[in-house]
C-alpha cells in the first residue's frame, strides 16, 4: 500500500485516483508467482553476489583491486525481488557506487565485471571506469555513478527517452538515504510527476549515509514521505524479503508501464559491511551488526526453502560449490586479462576531424 497526502484538499482527487486504479487493475498482469524454482534461483543469485563481493573484499586487501570499493552484502534483496517483477527485455536500471552485482542479475557476464574491478580490458568499461562505474548499454545497465544523487535525474532522463519513443520500458533509478537529501531529487521528482514519467524511484535505506546514521540527517526519519509533496504514490518496503520487495516493486512498474506515472519505494535494508573497504566503521556497534545478520536474505530465502523441501541439504552444498568455483573462474579470468594499452586513452575522448594526428583505434 502506498501513501499519499491526507489533506481534506485531496480527498476528491484520491476518490478518483482509486476509482481509476479499480478500472485498470483488470488490464494490470499479474505478478509472476513465487514459486520453488524462484526461490531456488534467488538463493543461488544472492549467494553468488554475496560471493563475489567477498571475493573482492579479499582482491583488495591484497591490492588488486585499487581506488574504492563499496559493498552489497546484506542488501541482496532488494536486487534479487526487482528482477523478479521487471522485465529484463526493456526494462532499465541505474544506480550509484555500490554497483557490482546489479549487472550480473541485469545479464552482463560476472567475469567481465571482475576484469573492470581489477583495471583490465575485457572489463565492462575495457579496465577505465573500475569499482564506482560499471555500465552495460546492452543489458540495460546504465552504472554505476559516483557523484551522490547524479544519477537520479539521469534515471528520470531514461524514463523519458521510453515515454518519447514509446518503447514500454520502465527505469529502476535507485539511491541511497544520502543522495535523498540531494536538491537533484527534488527536481526529478517534480519532472517526473508532470510528465508521468515511466519511473519507479528506490531509496536503498541501510541506515547510513558513509558513517551518518539517518537519523541526524533530517528531522524526519520516514524518507518515502518525500513523496507525499508531489503527490507521488510512496511508501516503505521490508528490503530484507525478496517477496515483499518484489510485491511492492511489481505494482509500481505496472503502474508506471500503463502511463500513471512514477512511485518512490523507501526499501528498509542493511549493509553488514562498511561503507567502503576503508570505513572503520565507528559509528555502530558489532552487536547492532550481528543483530540485522538474524534476518539475513540469503538466510530468510534458506529457511523457506528447507522449510518447504524445495531442495535437500545435499542439493544446497551443491550449490555452494559450484558458485565458489564460479568466482575463481571469474578471478582467473580477470588476472589472465592484459591492463588496456596507453593507446586507449586517447581513443575513449572525442574524435577531431581536423586534428587528425592522434587516430582513433576503437
Amino acid at each position: 500500500m502506498y501513501y499519499f497526502c491526507n489533506s481534506q484538499f485531496y480527498v476528491w482527487k484520491l476518490f478518483c485516483e482509486l476509482v481509476k486504479n479499480i478500472q485498470t487493475q483488470k488490464q494490470s498482469t499479474q505478478m509472476k508467482e513465487v514459486t520453488k524454482e524462484v526461490y531456488l534461483k534467488w538463493y543461488e543469485d544472492m549467494l553468488l553476489w554475496r560471493k563475489f563481493e567477498d571475493k573482492l573484499a579479499a582482491l583488495y586487501i591484497q591490492q588488486k583491486v585499487r581506488g574504492f570499493l563499496h559493498l552489497y552484502n546484506g542488501q541482496e534483496a532488494v536486487l534479487a525481488g526487482a528482477l523478479h517483477a521487471m522485465d529484463l527485455t526493456k526494462d532499465k536500471m541505474i544506480t550509484a557506487y555500490r554497483n557490482h552485482v546489479q549487472p550480473i542479475g541485469m545479464g552482463v557476464d560476472p567475469r567481465k565485471i571482475m576484469a573492470e574491478l581489477l583495471g583490465k580490458a575485457s572489463g565492462t568499461s575495457k579496465g577505465m571506469g573500475g569499482s564506482m562505474h560499471i555500465f552495460s548499454r546492452e543489458h540495460r545497465f546504465y552504472g554505476g555513478h559516483g557523484i551522490v544523487g547524479a544519477q537520479i535525474p539521469v534515471g528520470a532522463g531514461l524514463a523519458f527517452a521510453d515515454k518519447y519513443f514509446e518503447t514500454g520500458g520502465v527505469t529502476m533509478t535507485y539511491f541511497g538515504d544520502g543522495a535523498a537529501r540531494q536538491g537533484s531529487l527534488h527536481e526529478a521528482f517534480n519532472m517526473a510527476m508532470l510528465w508521468k514519467l515511466p519511473v519507479v524511484f528506490i531509496v536503498e535505506n541501510n541506515g547510513y549515509a558513509m558513517g551518518t546514521s539517518v537519523e541526524r540527517t533530517a528531522n524526519h526519519t520516514d524518507i518515502w514521505k518525500l513523496g507525499l509533496g508531489y503527490e507521488m504514490p510512496c511508501g516503505p518496503v521490508d528490503g530484507m524479503n525478496p517477496v515483499k520487495v518484489a510485491e511492492a516493486m511489481h505494482e509500481a512498474i505496472e503502474r508506471a508501464r500503463r502511463g500513471d506515472g512514477p512511485t518512490f519505494l523507501e526499501m528498509k535494508t542493511y549493509r553488514y559491511r562498511g561503507h567502503s573497504m576503508s570505513d572503520a566503521q565507528l559509528y555502530r556497534t558489532k552487536e547492532e551488526v550481528d543483530e540485522y545478520r538474524k534476518i539475513d536474505p540469503i538466510t530468510q530465502v534458506l529457511d523457506v526453502i528447507m522449510d518447504q523441501k524445495y531442495a535437500t541439504a545435499e542439493e544446497i552444498e551443491a550449490i555452494d560449490e559450484k558458485l565458489k568455483d564460479l568466482v575463481e573462474e571469474c578471478v582467473a579470468f580477470a588476472e589472465a586479462s592484459p591492463f588496456p594499452e596507453v593507446q586507449q586513452l586517447y581513443d575513449v575522448v572525442y574524435e577531431q576531424e581536423n586534428y587528425p594526428f592522434i587516430p582513433h583505434k576503437l
